[in-house]
């Protein structure tokens, strides 16, 4: 007779799962090559609030090879010693370094200066990364990370490659390039083009932070992991689906830039349109990079088309007036530095589409972002059909709250379940909720966004990463609604609020009402 206490006799006739064994699968991977990463625009924000805290991360993991360089390049006048005081103070400004911890990573530390749109200074960045491979053994595995302005890619781009950096005869050379890809769709085939001569698409990876998020590659797994969960993520039992990115802040610093952009530019192109592809995407046959982007590119392809009729009934844009946000007076839009006084750009979004396919069909997605609303919050709500018949009408009366799975991004990572359960004592309804708190019993490795993503570029993995057929679908997608809209459909709202209330009727029974 087996022995009571046997795991696999407890989990069959008990219902107790196994104790979970530790599984190297679910392990960071450790770069083995020996590699260089240049980050342009070193001394500017991006570096100092994100890259550099991610490859310190990276390196206190033990993520790093034994063997790698980490080379500041910007037009700032530095030296090697300038240049790491520069660092650990931009470390120390966000979030603070182990002393230990900087003493390994500072040696690996250097700097060069270059002007981005002078080739000369990629023929001396090319002599210097030679000669540092050569001393400290670094072989030819090359990572450009292009930390700058937009405007200055193409020059980056065509310079490097002028300079025989973007060979990979000697090893991988990798360009790396932040959101936005383009303003609009012309401009982003403008921008492909220019980098597509001198790079490989393989070389090229198009950083959404979004998608390293660790609730944001849950999704996949929750979908398609669970027997529970993919059987009825379809249009026969899916009422809606809403994707909600909130921000509390206004432009900060960065007017001048927001301005130009505004929040569809922003937000739309890509974080949202990032969310919604991992909503309705069809299981690849393998989580593989290029099969994984395969499917979010027939999602987009899926997209119902706006015409201009559409567009009122469908989209409403918002800016910020003055208010109060998070306890604090917050000024309007236009009363921001650096934001002209006439400014049509939209601070707020509320969109309703849809995904013209079998599994979609007629099921809206609702996409609502904005900035200076009441919190900083993240996450995406699938809003299950009410039950076709009640039985307790009688007792409840006809209506019975749908059930909804709620998948929290942030602040707070999180994944809850509400559904229907009868109160203790009289026969009376409510609504329970059950919680799974993203981190609750985890003790394993962690690593923030940017890490994740600059351990996949190490690592050649575009699984987390834009491919340009994708960049494209969505700046043609969104085309309609990328002019300055008209005086009359751009309705104000309150700084501390949920939007305009022009969006309470496209909104309705979403949940987030304004």
């Amino acid at each position: 007779m087996a022995d009571a206490q046997d795991p696999a006799l407890a989990e069959v006739v008990l219902g107790r799962p196994k104790n979970p064994t530790p599984d190297a699968a679910c392990r960071f991977d450790h770069v083995e090559e020996p590699v260089t990463f240049v980050i342009f625009g070193v001394t500017g924000d991006l570096a100092g609030r994100m890259l550099l805290p991610a490859l310190a991360a990276l390196y206190a993991g033990g993520n790093m090879p034994e063997n790698f360089a980490i080379v500041g390049a910007s037009r700032t006048e530095l030296n090697d010693d300038t240049f790491r005081e520069r660092m650990r103070a931009a470390l120390e400004a966000f979030g603070g370094v182990d002393p230990e911890i900087w003493d390994g990573l500072a040696p690996h530390m250097s700097y060069i200066r270059v002007h981005y749109d002078d080739p000369a200074s990629f023929t001396a960045l090319g002599a210097a990364l030679d000669a540092l491979a050569a001393e400290q053994h670094l072989g030819g595995n090359r990572i450009f990370y292009l930390a700058v302005p937009p405007t200055a890619y193409e020059d980056i781009a065509v310079n490097l490659a002028m300079a025989g950096l973007a060979d990979e005869t000697r090893g991988h050379a990798r360009l790396v390039i932040e959101k936005p890809f383009g303003r609009d769709l012309a401009t982003a085939r403008v921008l492909e083009q220019a980098l597509h001569t001198r790079f490989s698409e393989h070389q090229i990876f198009r950083i959404d932070h979004y998608l390293a998020k660790e609730t944001v590659q849950n999704i996949l797994m929750l979908r398609f992991a669970n027997a529970i969960f993919e059987p009825i993520w379809n249009r026969r039992y899916v009422d809606y689906v809403s994707i909600l990115a909130a921000e509390s802040i206004g432009v900060e610093h960065r007017a001048s830039y927001y301005d130009h952009f505004g929040v569809l530019r922003d937000m739309f192109q890509n974080h949202m349109m990032q969310l919604l592809s991992l909503c309705a995407i069809e299981p690849p046959s393998l989580f593989e990079a290029e099969l994984v982007r395969d499917e979010k590119t027939k999602v987009f392809r899926a997209l119902r088309p706006f015409s201009a009729a559409d567009l009122a009934e469908n989209l409403v844009l918002g800016q910020y007036a003055s208010g109060v946000c998070a306890g604090i007076k917050a000024p309007a839009y236009l009363d921001e530095e650096g934001v002209p006084g006439e400014s049509l750009t939209p601070t707020f979004a509320a969109m309703k589409v849809y995904v013209d396919n079998w599994r979609w069909q007629g099921v809206p997605f609702y996409m609502i972002s904005g900035k200076r609303l009441p919190e900083k919050r993240t996450e995406i709500a699938v809003q299950f059909k009410p039950v076709p018949f009640s039985m307790f009408r009688e007792i409840f009366g006809d209506h019975i709250k749908a059930n909804r799975l709620t998948l929290r991004i942030q602040p707070d990572e999180q994944v809850s379940l509400t559904f229907q359960a009868k109160a203790p004592g009289p026969m009376c309804l409510r609504s329970v909720t059950m919680n799974f708190n993203y981190y609750q019993g985890y003790e394993g490795p962690q690593l923030p966004a940017y890490a994740k993503v600059l351990l996949d570029c190490m690592l050649g993995d575009q699984t987390l990463f834009w491919r340009q057929d994708g960049v494209e679908l969505c700046w043609k997608f969104l085309a309609p609604m990328l002019g300055d809209p008209d005086p009359g459909r751009l309705f104000l709202y309150k700084a501390g609020t949920w939007g305009p209330q022009e969006a309470g009727k496209l909104l309705t029974g979403h949940g987030l009402t304004p």
